[in-house]
């Protein structure tokens, strides 16, 4: 809405005030959307919202694989300890 109405306005942010008040939102809230949209349909430069979520998947999964490799290596560093203090049969 707010893009169909900037025209009619004498800027974005009285657009987007003119249809918070009409919705039922804070400017602030709208202001935040249509700035998501804008990104989205390559109006404004960044990121998108899936590229945000891919990025945000991928540093979780890099943490998960960092845990699991710490683990991994406290686990190897304990047997090989464990493995020269054991004693040989003769």
């Amino acid at each position: 809405m707010v893009l169909d109405h900037q025209g009619e306005h004498s800027s974005q942010w009285a657009a987007i005030t003119s249809v918070a008040g009409k919705i039922g939102c804070k400017a602030e809230t709208l202001r935040t959307w249509v700035r998501r949209a804008e990104r989205d349909s390559g109006l404004r430069p960044g990121l998108t919202t899936d590229e945000q979520a891919r990025i945000k998947a991928l540093e979780r999964e890099v943490r998960e694989l960092r845990q699991a490799n710490e683990i991994l290596r406290k686990a190897s560093a304990f047997f090989a300890q464990a493995e020269l203090d054991r004693r040989y049969k003769s």
